[in-house]
């Protein structure tokens, strides 16, 4: 939903009001993007890993099962903490799928949406329906089965 005039000429004033207040925290904030945010961790998280894989040596060489299992539990940690700021960086994780909304063709434009005459849209692969609705489990497989049998249905 865009912003009336009126909450645009707002948003505009406290945006000029904090580049006069704080002209450097203002640039910086426009500047930094989330990428760089999941970056940062992606790195912190490789140089846990980095660290809990010499924690897990010093324990085998020091005959400590205590420090090694210290260094798996750290190695272990650091690579899901990896992982999804791997994701979140490129947009495949929790935060960053809540956002987007897959285009649908068919649909009318929505009236901020940018006008698309004369470029080609890309044509995009057909979607596939969600696990749970492709392929039931086995639970209800079995359920189902049970609930016929005492219906009488028989298979």
């Amino acid at each position: 939903m865009p912003l009336s005039e009126h909450e645009q000429r707002l948003l505009d004033q406290i945006e000029r009001a904090l580049y006069a207040e704080d002209p450097k925290f203002a640039h910086a904030v426009r500047a930094t993007s989330p990428q760089v945010h999941y970056k940062r961790r992606v790195i912190k998280a490789a140089l846990g890993f980095f660290i809990g894989v010499c924690l897990l040596m010093a324990g085998v060489v020091a005959k400590n099962p205590f420090v090694g299992a210290a260094g798996f539990v750290v190695m272990l940690v650091c690579c899901v903490w990896g992982l999804t700021s791997w994701k979140r960086m490129n947009g495949l994780g929790a935060e960053g799928a809540k956002g987007a909304v897959a285009a649908d063709p068919s649909a009318p434009p929505s009236p901020s949406a940018p006008p698309t005459a004369g470029r080609a849209t890309p044509q995009q692969p057909p979607r596939r329906k969600p696990r749970q609705q492709r392929k039931r489990g086995f639970m209800e497989r079995f359920e189902e089965r049970w609930r016929r049998r005492h219906e009488g249905d028989g298979f």
